[in-house]
Order: structure tokens, then C-alpha cells, then sequence
């Protein structure tokens, strides 16, 4: 199942989508989660996020999906780092009702990656739902 058919499903009413606006599949998530007409809560790991982006598609991205936000949280962080976006998978976690994780299954590569956020869901009891695309593979 692909993120867009899981929010027509589970997202008919007050569809709030949180995400930290990291490359791939969180900036996937969150026009995505735009598309179905629901509102863009950004979790922010740190200030100077942006230049943790160096592609200038990715940038572009969390540009325009930061300015589409609905809602923006900052985390108490100065610089982007691991311990930041372990930070925000676990806030994002906390809030959420489902956590919609694309994912391998395999651990993550750096600390607050994916594996460890949906560790952490787990741990909480969380609905997750696991994506991952028929031919994809980690870059």
C-alpha cells in the first residue's frame, strides 16, 4: 500500500500529517499528505535545518513545504545533528495516531533513522504502517 492510499483510508476526517520535511519520503509524505487536502504540521529537528540539505531539489522542497505548513515546531536544537532527528522521530511518534514509516526493515543507518523511530512507535504502542516500494533500495 502506498502513502496516498493509506491517507484516503485512514484520513477522511481532519487529516493532520506530521513530518520533519527530511529528504525523501518525509517530503513525499508531506505533498502527499497536501494532495488529500489535509494540514502540514512540520517538525522541525533544529534551527539551520535548511542547510542540512545540499541537493537544490531537497531544499527546494522543504522550502515550499515548510512555507505550506499549516503548523511549524522547532526543536531545541542548534545545529542539525543525530540526537536532533532522533528528536523529531520521536516527536512525531508521540503525536501521531499511525506512523506511516517507509522502511526497509533493516536498522537505521545513523541515529534517527527509521529503523529507531519505529522502535520507538513500537515501544509506545503505535499503529504503524510499514511502506516499501516494490524495486526500491536504500541509496
Amino acid at each position: 500500500m502506498a502513502i496516498a492510499d493509506i491517507l484516503a483510508v485512514e484520513g477522511k476526517d481532519d487529516l493532520t500529517g506530521l513530518t520533519s520535511l527530511a529528504e525523501g519520503a518525509d517530503q513525499i509524505f508531506g505533498f502527499a499528505v497536501l494532495a488529500a487536502g489535509g494540514f502540514l504540521h512540520a517538525i522541525i529537528p533544529s534551527e539551520s535545518y535548511e542547510r542540512s540539505f545540499v541537493s537544490p531539489p531537497s531544499r527546494d522542497a522543504y522550502t515550499a513545504l515548510r512555507a505550506l505548513a499549516g503548523a511549524t515546531t522547532i526543536l531545541p536544537f542548534s545545529t542539525p545533528n543525530e540526537d536532533a532527528y532522533l528528536a523529531a522521530g520521536h516527536d512525531v511518534a508521540d503525536r501521531c495516531e499511525i506512523l506511516i514509516a517507509v522502511w526497509d526493515g533493516k536498522q537505521a543507518a545513523g541515529k534517527g533513522g527509521t529503523g529507531d523511530v519505529v522502535a520507538y512507535a513500537r515501544a509506545r504502542g503505535r499503529d504503524i504502517r510499514i511502506v516499501w516500494p516494490d524495486g526500491a533500495s536504500r541509496r
